[in-house]
């Protein structure tokens, strides 16, 4: 699965499935430099449980350099980013875009391809925990703030959801 973004000097970028393990190694150092590195998430809560059974995807800039990652995870009815819904539910989280990268229109041929991907795995919703300084851009891709703001890794975030 690929869809189309730019990359950093307006040259095309790809986004792919991580299915293999250096394109999975990829994708968790662009989350490293995100997360860890740039806003100080404690390396132990920025890799979890969730990562053994996620869809990892990774983003390469048409010089073969990583410059974007994100996950999906199939979460149970009634999870707590979409505690109504009465099926499975997709989880789009760690979505990281590195600083060259940013502006460029990849984090939303990201969020594009995840919610693909949900949808070919038959979810009808997706969640996901949204920085609090990220809920514009997900309200742009059709996503909706619920519930109250809450703390993870030290960063105030908000739940969103949308229908797929």
């Amino acid at each position: 699965m690929t869809e189309p973004g730019e990359d950093a000097s307006g040259g095309p970028a790809v986004v792919r499935l991580a299915t293999t393990t250096p394109e999975t190694a990829d994708a968790f150092a662009v989350r490293t430099e995100v997360f860890v590195g740039e806003q100080g998430v404690p390396r132990h809560l920025e890799v979890d449980e969730l990562d053994d059974t996620a869809d990892h995807f990774v983003a390469y800039d048409d010089a073969g350099t990583a410059v974007g990652a994100g996950r999906l995870v199939v979460e149970p009815a009634g999870f707590e980013g979409a505690p109504a819904c009465t099926t499975p539910v997709g989880h789009l989280g760690r979505l990281a875009v590195r600083i060259p990268a940013r502006g460029t229109g990849l984090g939303v041929a990201l969020v594009a391809a995840i919610e693909s991907r949900a949808t070919e795995r038959g979810l009808a919703v997706i969640a996901l925990s949204a920085q609090t300084q990220a809920v514009g851009f997900y309200e742009r891709l059709g996503y909706t703030a619920h519930g109250e703001e809450f703390d993870d890794a030290g960063l105030p975030h908000v739940w969103m959801t949308k229908p797929l």
